[in-house]
């Protein structure tokens, strides 16, 4: 049953159609039912009982919950949590796809999406020494435990001395199951038990998703902050030098947007080089197309959009910096230029002892 608040979210909308003219998977598709206020009357027929078939199913399932209807919304609707809402009743109706059905199965049973099943802390590499407690705790993700770690391994050893430590049996957050209709209950309930067990009041997360997740979705005891604020904070404490190089940067939707963190990544980054902005930046700054299970769930389409976003990138740059694992992940293949980790760029500008 849709929740009252996403209903009141549908009904605000006006028919006014100032989603079309930003929402990128309708830009890509051209079709009414492939924009937010498409979605919006097909979201409302879905709670009225419509029936489904595929072409509806594909219509909710291509958002990629990037949040730029929102922002430019006159009437004040919130799409992305009525398109999260009307999946998970998708979802309990049995009406799934193969993509949803693989993601859950795999997060659930491995506790990452990508069904690894080696240890997620073997980036830590034996050498390191992790209190047991600490007030702060380093929330790793599952991009950066299985396909990063040398760039947590950096983040790690760059914020050890401020009182941190990691969870000694990490899951997934959650993310990839809530923006695809499943419930991630079982996932937030096993790392808040930890949270717990290690006696931390901070979560720092480095993932823009993590963040986004830890930071709205999971009890509100803890606080919540991305490894960027952390840093921003303790910016007197990291011995940066000055690189000579010029990067842009790229806003994560769920980080930005979502969550309103543009600020800091920008403080850090220019406390250590050049920064030329994308065409679009901050809270305009174009999607690039990996979130909402659409890398997943519709591979070509995702490619379009992130085809899209390296094409802002700006002339005489040398690296496109961004905080988010799956939109570094999205935009690499596609990119003459590199993408890195923002706490790659950090660790380059460490004074060498």
């Amino acid at each position: 049953m849709m929740e009252d608040e996403q209903l009141r979210s549908i009904l605000k909308c006006v028919r006014c159609g100032t989603c079309r003219s930003v929402c990128p998977i309708f830009e890509e598709l051209g079709w009414e039912s492939f924009s937010t206020r498409g979605r919006m009357m097909i979201a409302k027929g879905i709670s009225e009982g419509m029936d489904l078939d595929e072409s509806i199913i594909d219509s909710i399932n291509t958002c990629t919950t990037c949040g730029i209807c929102e922002e430019m919304c006159p009437a004040g609707a919130i799409p992305p949590d009525v398109f999260e809402n009307i999946r998970h009743e998708i979802v309990e109706m049995g009406k799934e796809t193969e993509s949803q059905k693989d993601l859950r199965e795999n997060t659930l049973s491995t506790g990452n999406p990508m069904n690894e099943t080696h240890p997620r802390l073997e980036w830590l590499m034996e050498q390191r020494d992790v209190p047991d407690h600490a007030e702060n705790v380093y929330f790793v993700g599952c991009l950066g435990s299985y396909r990063y770690q040398e760039t947590v391994l950096r983040t790690y050893d760059l914020i050890s001395d401020l009182d941190v430590t990691v969870l000694p049996d990490e899951v997934c957050c959650g993310s990839p199951l809530l923006r695809t209709g499943s419930d991630a209950g079982e996932l937030i309930a096993h790392n808040v038990r930890q949270m717990e067990e290690v006696g931390a009041h901070t979560m720092i997360a480095s993932c823009a998703g993590c963040y986004n997740t830890l930071k709205n979705d999971y009890p509100d005891r803890f606080r919540v902050v991305h490894i960027t604020e952390f840093l921003a904070e303790n910016l007197d404490k990291l011995e940066l030098e000055r690189l000579d190089i010029t990067v842009t940067y790229h806003d994560p939707c769920h980080l930005g947007r979502a969550n309103r963190i543009f600020d800091a990544p920008r403080k850090l980054i220019t406390a250590v080089c050049e920064l030329r902005e994308m065409r679009t930046s901050k809270e305009n700054a174009r999607c690039c197309g990996g979130g909402g299970g659409v890398r997943k769930g519709y591979p070509e389409l995702s490619k379009a959009l992130t085809e899209k976003r390296v094409a802002e990138v700006p002339e005489g740059v040398d690296y496109i910096v961004t905080c988010c694992p799956l939109c570094r992940t999205n935009m690499a293949p596609f990119s003459e230029i590199p993408v890195i980790d923002l706490l790659d760029l950090l660790t380059w500008a460490q004074k060498k002892e």
